[in-house]
């Protein structure tokens, strides 16, 4: 009985691996490529190290101020307060974000939006301005930020 049980066993995975050995169907598209890997999700492992962009008005007193006009102008106190202390959206007086607090990720929050209710201002603000938002936000908590909240 064991004998029969091995020698069904060996034939099983010869008929298994005869099966990964056949050819196509004749019905297959002659000369088609198979399809591309579409990735899934990301790429495991730690995450890669990436450069990081400096903002060309990160000091310059004149940007910050035109970033807080601009800042007002185009109603992001509306969701993130006066002096972005939080409101409907976060806080960006918070030394820890969700997305990074890097002056390049603070760019691509601005210009590409964020998941549930950041809208992306990249095709209504230049380069230009959106760095000035950025150098604004980055400003915040330090003695160089124009119009800072009154202490209480």
């Amino acid at each position: 009985m064991r004998n029969t049980i091995c020698l069904l066993a060996v034939i099983g995975v010869g008929l298994a691996g005869t099966a990964c050995e056949m050819q196509p169907s004749e019905s297959a598209v002659a000369g088609a490529s198979p399809p591309a890997a579409i990735p899934i999700g990301p790429i495991p492992g730690p995450p890669q190290p990436t450069a990081v962009q400096a903002n060309p008005f990160a000091e310059d007193r004149s940007a910050l101020a035109e970033g807080r006009r601009l800042f007002v102008q185009y109603n992001c106190y509306g969701c993130h307060g006066g002096h972005a202390g939080g409101g409907m959206g976060p806080s960006l007086r918070d030394e820890v974000w969700i997305y990074g607090g890097d002056p390049a990720r603070i760019f691509s929050s601005i210009s590409q939006g964020r998941a549930h209710g950041m809208p992306a201002w990249g095709t209504r603000l230049s380069e230009e301005q959106i760095w000035k938002l950025a150098a604004y936000i980055k400003s915040m908590r330090t003695a160089l930020e124009p119009d800072p909240p009154e202490q209480k």
